[in-house]
């Protein structure tokens, strides 16, 4: 079943056009790592699909119903949610009491002074937070106030608080950002671990291959405002277009030769 089609967008910004003739389809379950270089088209295209901004021309549809240019706060209820390339959490709460505010809008009114009266310590909210902090292995965390973190740990905060809307599509900016080389597979594999269990069709940018190779399904490269390769991790990473355009691509790795007997 294709939970997001794509038709024809477009985003332009007078004279320049970010975005351009994107066209394209992903199943449920799907796991999609977008790469590109800095410019190429990437970021706009997650701020369309998540409503921060409105597409120029083209259709977006999720489960069958177009959203193009519904506002971000429809989307993410809907069943879209997201996550920045900067954590985007509360400093001064502790990772629980984060994790209860993201669970509280999620389940909120929609209206300002709904959410400003939502309780952040309902029965549901403390389930919730609960759920997701033993989800996101962040139980040895949980009375740490968020500005004490280290990065791979405020990544795993962020996106579990994005979670909390219960969304069926999520999208991914930059997840292993500013993690440290020894931490970032296995901070991945907590993210996509919690991810799958909840049956998440995940969109991820990144700009680190071996990330991209390791867990994605498809890859979708990004150049000059429109997609130039489609295809599996090996498939689109041996792109001439790839290599030759998107820095940090490589060529799969050649199959070992057998001995001549």
């Amino acid at each position: 079943m294709t939970i997001l089609s794509v038709r024809k967008l477009e985003k332009t910004f007078g004279r320049i056009v970010a975005a351009r003739d994107i066209s394209l389809d992903v199943p449920a379950g799907q796991t999609v790592g977008i790469i590109g270089a800095n410019g190429a088209g990437k970021t706009t295209f997650v701020n369309m699909i998540t409503g921060h901004l409105r597409p120029t021309e083209g259709t977006i549809t999720f489960e069958g119903r177009d959203i193009a240019g519904l506002p971000s706060r429809d989307i993410t209820r809907l069943g879209i949610s997201r996550s920045f390339q900067v954590a985007q959490i509360f400093p001064s709460l502790s990772v629980f009491d984060n994790v209860c505010a993201a669970a509280a809008i999620a389940r909120g009114p929609v209206s300002m002074l709904g959410r400003a009266t939502t309780p952040l310590r309902s029965p549901q909210t403390l389930a919730e937070a609960d759920a997701l902090i033993d989800l996101f292995q962040l139980a040895s965390f949980r009375s740490r106030r968020a500005a004490t973190l280290a990065q791979g740990v405020r990544k795993l905060l962020d996106i579990a608080m994005a979670v909390a809307a219960w969304p069926r599509l999520l999208l991914l900016d930059e997840p292993t950002s500013g993690i440290s080389i020894e931490e970032k597979f296995a901070i991945m594999d907590v993210i996509m671990q919690a991810l799958k269990s909840r049956r998440i069709t995940i969109l991820f940018v990144e700009h680190d291959m071996e990330i991209v190779e390791r867990f994605a399904d498809r890859v979708l490269a990004f150049y000059d405002g429109t997609v130039i390769a489609d295809g599996t991790p090996e498939r689109t990473l041996a792109d001439p277009n790839v290599l030759g355009l998107i820095g940090g691509a490589r060529p799969a790795a050649a199959p070992a030769r057998t001995a001549d007997v």
